[in-house]
C-alpha cells in the first residue's frame, strides 16, 4: 500500500473524516472579498439574489447537504440568512437565483423567512463577515427546525460528514 493512502486511511480512522477536504467556489464571491450588490439584501441597495457557487470532494457516505448563510458578526449570537436543507446528494452547484433542487427545502432563518436574504448589517455596526458553508450530511431530512443560527452551526459541526466554507463581507 502506498504511503499517501495508508496516511489517508488512518486520518480518516483517527479524525472519522476523510482525506480529501470539500471544496466550495463561486464566481459571485470570493473568499475575503466584498459581497457584491447582487447578493446584497434590498434594503441595503442590493437585487437579493442568491451567488452561484459550487462545491466538490464530498464523502461517498454523504447522503444530502445543508447550505447555510450566517452573519458571524452578530452579537451575542449568530444571524440566519439562508438555510437549506435535503439538497440532494447527487447536486453540486447552485447557479445564481436558481430555484431549489427538487427535494430540497428552505427553512425560516433569521430574518423570518424561508428563502435567500442577502447581507444587510444595521448601519454603523461595522464590517460583518457572511460564512457561506455546504455541509455534507450523512442522512437525509435531520437538520432541525427552529434552531437558533448559533445552536445549528454547532448541530451542523457535530452532525456533518465534512463541509466548506467561504467567509465574505459587507459594510453598511
Amino acid at each position: 500500500m502506498r504511503a499517501a493512502t495508508l496516511f489517508g486511511l488512518l486520518l480518516s480512522v483517527v479524525t472519522g473524516t476523510s482525506a480529501s477536504a470539500m471544496e466550495l467556489t463561486s464566481p459571485d464571491l470570493a473568499q475575503g472579498g466584498k459581497v457584491p450588490l447582487s447578493a446584497v439584501y434590498t434594503r441595503c441597495g442590493g437585487s437579493n439574489i442568491s451567488p452561484a457557487f459550487a462545491w466538490a470532494g464530498a464523502p461517498a457516505s454523504t447522503r444530502s447537504f445543508v447550505i447555510t448563510l450566517i452573519d458571524q458578526d452578530v452579537k451575542p449570537a449568530l444571524w440566519s440568512h439562508w438555510i437549506v436543507v435535503d439538497v440532494p446528494a447527487g447536486t453540486t452547484r447552485f447557479e445564481q437565483g436558481a430555484a431549489l433542487p427538487s427535494g430540497a427545502r428552505a427553512l425560516t432563518s433569521d430574518f423570518g423567512d424561508a428563502h435567500f436574504d442577502g447581507p444587510c448589517p444595521p448601519p454603523g455596526s461595522g464590517v460583518h463577515h457572511y460564512r457561506l458553508s455546504v455541509w455534507a450530511m450523512p442522512e437525509a431530512h435531520e437538520a432541525p427546525d427552529n434552531r437558533s443560527a448559533a445552536a445549528l452551526s454547532a448541530w451542523l459541526k457535530s452532525r456533518a460528514l465534512a463541509s466548506a466554507s467561504l467567509t465574505t463581507y459587507f459594510e453598511r
